[in-house]
């Protein structure tokens, strides 16, 4: 039988917040996505209200194709919010990285440091056997705020590995 797990918003999270030492989040691409979804939103709903039910151009428009458009714009509004996922935690347990979908732990065992690849928008977390992920928290629009992540990360990475 499979098992079925299911996940309630209000449930403790596995971890206490204490257990991480650093959280990034991006800053400039938060915005954008937020100004933009709002942009889409009203766009959207502007346009399913405006629909003519009858006009010249011999097309019918009904009540439902205003709300399609409508729910049309909700999904866009929604699809450019996911940009507002990405986040990296820096812990004794390692470095989970969440990007757009899902998050990842890796442990400090895996981890060879982060980098700043030239024209690059965002940092990489390198991993053992030239793997790398990207981390999409720690974007270069954000100036001081990516390279204070990035020292940030390199100290504690240092801390945890006892590389001095």
């Amino acid at each position: 039988m499979p098992v079925v797990r299911i996940w309630r918003r209000d449930a403790p999270s596995p971890e206490p917040e204490s257990a991480w030492d650093l959280e990034v989040r991006p800053r400039r691409a938060i915005r954008t996505a937020v100004v933009i979804a709002i942009v889409i939103l009203v766009a959207f709903t502007a346009g399913g209200l405006l629909l003519l039910r009858a006009g010249s151009t011999g097309v019918n428009f009904r009540f439902a194709d205003q709300v399609a458009v409508i729910l049309i714009g909700v999904l866009g509004a929604g699809a450019v919010l996911m940009l507002t996922r990405p986040r990296v935690r820096v812990g004794a347990a390692g470095v989970a990285v969440r990007n757009i979908l899902g998050e990842q732990l890796y442990p400090w065992d895996y981890v060879r440091g982060a980098a700043f690849p030239d024209r690059k928008s965002w940092a990489r977390l390198e991993l053992a056997d030239d793997d790398y992920v990207p981390m999409l928290a720690i974007r270069s629009n954000d100036k001081i705020h990516a390279a204070e992540a990035m020292e940030r990360l390199r100290v504690l990475g240092a801390h945890y590995t006892d590389q001095d």
